[in-house]
């Protein structure tokens, strides 16, 4: 069964009526780990507040455990767990204080569900007379994480958790969620890290309101049409600007250190002629070596289709 269903869902916003989600639609299964990737503007965030019912959709329905968004809105808040992008708990109360008042607001407390937070909130106990707007970035992600859970919630909706603490932080995190999902919670999850995408069960790529794909990470990257190349030269930037020219780039851009490359004719003859224009324009110590496409170049490629 599904968790959480989506139909034709749309957000605008302002006099101007900004489109920030377009008419989408898609379902998360019980128990599964859902992604929601995409960059900053993509209207990520707008679709967990409607989700959690902070804000009303300007177009079509939604379903959270059975509950419509709209006129379920009361039961859906009690059966739901949400940590909003921002930090958003009670700086000025200790760690103790925020769990112990979220509890109490859920008409739960901590004992009560003290085995579903507690992988967690042992990493933060020893701090837990410490205000909380005084804890380090991935402190913070664990003590809103702790609260969003100690009504244990049937879904958890996670908005960016991730952005903004360091890779040690991010990494636990992600561990964490693992075994939240072993305690059967259907999480769904937002970030604008590529990496992370393949962490999900199931993810939907997203650009500008609109869902690029949806499907589980591995299908995705099998679907990459054609070759991908990666290819790096002694003068990288000129490089960049030389391959943007040839007759056969479909498509290049900066991956780390090298240019990723496809190409719209692939065969040895075409690499050989793309050697020999890339000599002929004075480029030395030319690599170039097939690569597996990354849920990065599916979502570059999905945006230049």
């Amino acid at each position: 069964m599904d968790a959480v269903i989506l139909n034709n869902i749309s957000k605008v916003y302002g006099k101007e009526k900004r489109i920030a989600v377009d008419n989408i639609s898609f379902s998360v299964n019980k128990g599964e780990v859902f992604g929601i990737i995409g960059p900053d503007g993509a209207g990520k965030t707008s679709i967990f507040r409607m989700l959690t019912t902070l804000l009303l959709p300007d177009g079509g329905t939604a379903v959270v455990n059975g509950f419509d968004i709209v006129k379920d809105y009361k039961k859906i808040r009690n059966t739901v767990g949400y940590m909003p992008g921002k930090f958003s708990l009670y700086q000025d109360l200790s760690v103790e204080e925020n769990l112990n008042f979220f509890a109490t607001v859920f008409g739960t407390t901590i004992a009560e569900n003290y085995d579903l937070i507690k992988d967690i909130y042992v990493q933060i106990e020893p701090f837990k007379k410490r205000r909380a707007g005084k804890l380090s970035g991935g402190m913070k992600q664990k003590l809103a994480l702790c609260c969003a859970l100690i009504h244990k919630p049937d879904v958890l909706f996670l908005d960016e958790p991730t952005t903004g603490v360091d890779p040690v932080s991010r990494k636990e995190f992600w561990e964490m969620l693992k075994r939240l999902k072993q305690q059967h919670i259907t999480i769904v999850v937002s970030t604008p890290y590529m990496d992370e995408a393949t962490l999900c069960d199931k993810i939907a790529l997203m650009q500008s309101g609109k869902i690029l794909s949806i499907d589980t990470p591995e299908h995705i990257v099998q679907l990459y049409p054609g070759n991908l190349y990666r290819i790096k030269s002694d003068k990288i930037y000129e490089l960049l600007k030389d391959l943007h020219k040839y007759q056969y780039t479909l498509g290049c851009y900066t991956f780390g250190e090298y240019l990723h490359l496809s190409l719209t004719k692939d065969d040895e003859e075409t690499k050989k002629e793309l050697l020999q224009y890339l000599q002929n324009n004075g480029h030395t110590n030319v690599e170039i070596y097939p690569v597996t496409p990354t849920i990065e170049d599916c979502f570059i490629k999905l945006l230049t289709n």
